[in-house]
């Protein structure tokens, strides 16, 4: 089981588009293990970006991440990373396969509407910049019968 972080950036936000982005990925088959609404302030935006700092659209990434509210979520399931990528689609939604989140809904690389961790270290250093661990939920320790387990 591996946990992926997921923000619905700016874009996604704006246009109204989280409650079809979230279905699509319960539709999938994750399951929530944290969520939040914020304003990423901009520290947590030059952490976050630290890999692309140096590089010419850095400060866009930065500036567009703080200009409005994002809806981060840990999401997990079997191969989670690689399974959301999937289901987002390509960076560049000219390229995304239509079926996915971009390939259906986004035009160009700069307002493609979610961010997803790349490989498993990402992961685990996004997932800690955005949540304490007492912030996500444990769906191993459900014991309630009534709560669905996947």
């Amino acid at each position: 089981m591996e946990r992926t972080l997921i923000i619905l950036k700016p874009d996604a936000v704006q246009r109204g588009l989280c409650g079809t982005i979230l279905s699509r990925f319960e539709q999938r088959g994750f399951r929530i293990a944290g969520m939040k609404w914020l304003k990423v302030q901009e520290v947590l935006a030059h952490e976050h970006y630290a890999e692309h700092k140096g590089k010419p659209f850095f400060k866009e990434l930065v500036a567009y991440i703080t200009s409005a509210p994002v809806i981060v979520m840990a999401l997990e399931g079997p191969s989670a990373i690689a399974a959301a990528r999937a289901t987002i689609g390509t960076t560049n939604p000219r390229d995304a396969s239509p079926g996915s989140i971009r390939g259906d809904f986004a035009l160009e690389v700069g307002r493609n509407l979610v961010h997803a961790s790349d490989s498993l270290a990402s992961a685990e250093r996004e997932l800690r910049l955005f949540f304490a661990k007492e912030d996500l939920f444990d769906w191993d320790r459900v014991t309630d019968p009534w709560v669905f387990s996947g």
